[in-house]
């Protein structure tokens, strides 16, 4: 009798399993994982974006305090603070000051501020401040947008024989008075820019807010 299965024996022998692609497999693992991190990144963009201000708020800019109680008379505020990333002029104005800016106003070409879009009304007056021994000013130039240097002391000048104190833009010539306000024949259009601002205290301000603000 032989002892070799018989055919139907053979073709009910288990066959041997097909060998496993193993590069497809990780193929298919690496495409999911790539998918759900992008849906997951996905996802966290508005999330993480909602942290940030946005750009319109960055260009508005915070309001800044400001302590100026070191301040002596005839000195401006140093290191010179900024809002809005200009320059923000803080002076302390003496007594005679006070007076020639309310006398001194032939030369000039806006003495009485009236572009109103260059102060608040607070400051639409002849020391352009809420408190005549305090200036508070933009620092920059109305003509092409330099940093003019101040000039505080009484005395020839230059620039100006009969100089009185202020600022002199030495890019292209502009002066303005302790007040800010622009001379008559020089470059720059405007006085100086009063910013928004209010008092604290009698020695701190808060500029980028109005007067009266909480």
């Amino acid at each position: 009798m032989s002892n070799e299965p018989s055919a139907a024996e053979e073709g009910d022998a288990p066959s041997s399993p097909a060998p496993i692609d193993k590069s497809r497999r990780y193929f298919l693992i690496k495409a999911t994982s790539a998918v759900g991190a992008i849906g997951v990144a996905g996802a966290a963009v508005p999330f993480v974006g909602s942290w940030s201000p946005s750009a319109k708020a960055r260009a508005a800019g915070a309001p800044v305090k400001i302590d100026f109680s070191r301040l002596q008379v005839g000195e401006r505020l140093g290191p010179i603070p900024a809002w809005r990333g200009k320059p923000i002029f803080v002076l302390s104005r003496s007594a005679d000051t006070i007076a020639d800016l309310e006398a001194e106003t032939d030369k000039l070409a806006d003495p009485n501020s009236e572009n109103e879009a260059q102060q608040p009304a607070s400051s639409q007056n002849p020391w352009r401040s809420q408190k005549p021994e305090v200036g508070i000013y933009v620092g920059i130039c109305t003509h092409l947008g330099c940093s003019p240097q101040y000039h505080p002391e009484v005395e020839a000048k230059p620039f100006d024989a009969n100089w009185k104190g202020g600022f002199f833009c030495a890019c292209h010539g502009s002066k303005f008075d302790l007040a800010g306000r622009v001379f008559k024949a020089v470059p720059a259009p405007d006085n100086l820019q009063v910013p928004p601002y209010r008092f604290v205290s009698d020695s701190v301000i808060i500029v980028g807010e109005e007067e009266g603000a909480a």
